[in-house]
Parts: structure tokens; C-alpha cells; sequence
């Protein structure tokens, strides 16, 4: 009766709280707010005044004092249409969330393609309505990330920015994985197939998964012996369509090619399209490998040979990472963890397996200010980045699977 009659008479105010409880308006307040300055019995009457009354906190009146909002924003640079139908978007929506799960951190998402999307959300980030943001899908001529660190607003990017790799970069936190290292161990195994025209399908040169994974075919070409052609190389956008579109420039200009690796496993998907329809069988004529390990390399006939990346890890790291950034946390020095199955590592030109995928894991890293040259990336084992003050090795995994697991065939 009490409780009903309480709430009858209007919302419950703070105020209210301390009466039930039998305390101090500021220790209501302190209870509300998280602070550990709270004797344990204190914080249970509190508690126990909050679920009587149904008192919710004003959020607005709260953001007054705290100078916090309880929200972050994650900004995609792409079109609601590619945001919400690929794959990896979805992956990374489900680790941030995930990531944010212990903390009173709400998510909202924004889609930037024109610039009145940009003027708009630009506009929404620099007023005090967030306390921090995770930038996707950017390119290198975005003004975003620089804007909103000069305004002091705590930001982490998915992904390395491809400027990074420039001497002089400004510092930015990222979290990424090995492209680099993926791409390399990808056009090695394609290598250790025998085979010798191997094409690449990179994505945009000013992102840095384009970058990266155009970096490590190089590396790979010139290591079996072999000089880049260019005749070889053409771009994407990481989309189905463009893919198909980089195959059919291929065979137009290199028909004697005899392998491809594809900078995305959509891309891939429409490789094997543009394949088909010109004729060519996949792997007898010609091999391909992906990267993502999406859902979309196991629907494809036959199942797509392609490199893993952890996209929902990934989500997980930028959310801690901005959590950290928000509370002022100070960020570890590099560190290293061990996974499971870690010593499960083919040799660098393995011997085809009837079944069952090859693995090898190379580090996911969340980075701080980094600078200067990229590191060594690891492809065997574990090993803390080089380049920054806080790095953290996930459960990343380069995963070269050749026989698919529902298929004694793949696209190798």
C-alpha cells in the first residue's frame, strides 16, 4: 500500500530516497552515481528505498552534474543498405554491444554518407550529447577522428587508418587485426598450391584494411621469387559488385591467371560469380581465397577457402577500449595472452589436408598513438604490437580452411 500510494502521489524524487532509507540526499545521490564512497549498508538501504519506490534517476538532471550522458555513438561511414545487409557490420554491432554489457553505456548508431548525414551528426557528437565514439569504415580524407579529438571527445576507429602507415601520422586508438599477416599467408598458401598467376582484388587504397591486405600479397609475390605485376592487381569497395566487376577486369587482362586473392569474402562471392560466367572452374582452373570467414564463404559452391578475422572481438575491444578512454582509465603497458589451441599451426607451405581447416593466429590489437613504421605482424604465435603504448592480442585467427567444413572441395 505504502509503495502504491508513494507512486500514486507522482515520480519519486530523490529526496524521497533518503527518507526511505534513512539517509543523506548526497548519499542517495553517491548510490545513484556509482561511487564507492558508500558504507555497504548504506548502499543496500539505498537500494532497497530505490526498488520501493520505483525511483528512476533523471538522466538529464544527472548529465547536469556528472557532465556525462551515458551514451556513445557508433558512426558508420557507409549506407544504411550496406551497413545493415553485410555481414561484418552486423558482427561489429554484436561485439560492441556485448563490450558495453557491464557498464550503463547506452549505443546509438548513425550512418554518414552525404554531407548533410556528416553536417548532421558532426553537429550531435561535439554537443556534450555523447561521452565517446567508435568510428567504422573510414577513409583517410574523413576530418571525423581529428575533429572530434580537437574537441577532446574520447573516439576509437575500427580499423588503422591507412595514414597511419605514413612517417609523421597523427596518433590515433584503433583496434585492427593482422591484414597484413592475413593477406601474406593467404597468397603463400596459394604459393604453396603451385600455383604461379596469382591476382589480388584489393580494396580501397585509403582505408587500412585495403592497404594492409594489397601490402602483404606484395610481400608474398616478391618472397616466392617473383616480381608485382600490375596487370595482376585491381581494386574494390569490398562489395559483392565490385568484386565481380575486378574478376571479369582480370580475365580480360590476364587470362592465364591461375589463382586471386580477394581482399573480402563478399568481393570473393562475386569473383566466383564473374568465374562461373566466364567458364572458368574454381579451384581446377582457378583458385580463390577470401578474408572474413563470413557466413556467406560456407553458402558459396564450392565452400569459400578464406582468411578468419574476429569481427565480433573486435566490437568487443573498441567498446573496452572507449570505456577506458571515458573513465580516464591509464592504459596498460603492451601485453600479451595466450588463446587455445594456439600451437595449432600449419608450416608456411602446408600440405593439403582432406578435411579440416589450417590455423595459424596473428594478433587483433587495440593501439594507442602509434607511430612510425607498422610492426612485424605475427603469424605463428602471439606477440604484443610494437608500435603503441597498449596492445591487446585476441583470438584472432588466420584461418586457411581447405576442404570447408561440409565439403570435401573449396575454392583452393
Amino acid at each position: 500500500m505504502t509503495t502504491q500510494r508513494t507512486r500514486s502521489l507522482g515520480r519519486p524524487t530523490l529526496d524521497a530516497v533518503a527518507a526511505r532509507a534513512g539517509v543523506g540526499r548526497g548519499t542517495v545521490s553517491r548510490v545513484v552515481n556509482g561511487s564507492p564512497q558508500v558504507s555497504p549498508e548504506a548502499r543496500a538501504a539505498v537500494q532497497q528505498a530505490i526498488a520501493e519506490l520505483g525511483y528512476v534517476p533523471n538522466r538529464a538532471a544527472r548529465a547536469l552534474v556528472t557532465q556525462r550522458t551515458d551514451s556513445i555513438a557508433l558512426v558508420v561511414s557507409e549506407s544504411g543498405d550496406r551497413v545493415f545487409t553485410e555481414p561484418f557490420f552486423a558482427g561489429i554491432v554484436r561485439g560492441v554491444s556485448s563490450g558495453l554489457l557491464e557498464t550503463p553505456l547506452q549505443l546509438w548508431l548513425a550512418m554518414v554518407q552525404s554531407p548533410i548525414e556528416r553536417e548532421r551528426v558532426e553537429h550531435h557528437l561535439t554537443n556534450q550529447h555523447v561521452d565517446g565514439v567508435l568510428l567504422l569504415s573510414l577513409h583517410d580524407s574523413d576530418p571525423l577522428p581529428t575533429l572530434l579529438e580537437e574537441r577532446g571527445l574520447p573516439t576509437v576507429l575500427g580499423g588503422r587508418p591507412a595514414r597511419m602507415l605514413q612517417p609523421g601520422a597523427q596518433p590515433a586508438y584503433y583496434v585492427d587485426v593482422d591484414n597484413v599477416g592475413g593477406a601474406r599467408r593467404a597468397v603463400e598458401h596459394l604459393a604453396g598450391r603451385g600455383r604461379r598467376r596469382i591476382a589480388t582484388i584489393a580494396g580501397p587504397q585509403d582505408m587500412g584494411a585495403g592497404l594492409g591486405r594489397l601490402t602483404g600479397y606484395k610481400e608474398a609475390v616478391r618472397a616466392a621469387g617473383g616480381g608485382v605485376n600490375p596487370d595482376l592487381i585491381t581494386y574494390g569497395d569490398f562489395s559483392e559488385g565490385s568484386g565481380a566487376a575486378g574478376m571479369r577486369r582480370l580475365l580480360e587482362v590476364c587470362p592465364d591467371l591461375d589463382a586471386v586473392f580477394v581482399a573480402s569474402d563478399l568481393m570473393a562471392f562475386g569473383a566466383l560469380r564473374a568465374l562461373r560466367e566466364a567458364g572458368r572452374r574454381v579451384p581446377e582452373d582457378v583458385a580463390v581465397i577470401g578474408f572474413d570467414d563470413a557466413a556467406i564463404a560456407r553458402q558459396s559452391e564450392p565452400p569459400l577457402t578464406t582468411v578468419h578475422q574476429p569481427v565480433e572481438e573486435m566490437g568487443r575491444q573498441m567498446a573496452r577500449l572507449l570505456v577506458s578512454r571515458i573513465r580516464g582509465d591509464e592504459l596498460p603497458s603492451p601485453t600479451s595472452c595466450s588463446t587455445p589451441n594456439s600451437s595449432n599451426v600449419p608450416p608456411p607451405n602446408p600440405t593439403p589436408s582432406p578435411r579440416g581447416p589450417l590455423s595459424v593466429r596473428s594478433p587483433l590489437r587495440a593501439v594507442t598513438a602509434p607511430r612510425g613504421d607498422r610492426p612485424a605482424p605475427s603469424i605463428l604465435h602471439l606477440r604484443p604490437g610494437h608500435f603503441g603504448h597498449y596492445s591487446h592480442d585476441g583470438d584472432t585467427k588466420c584461418k586457411i580452411d581447405d576442404a570447408g567444413a561440409q565439403s570435401a572441395r573449396s575454392t583452393t
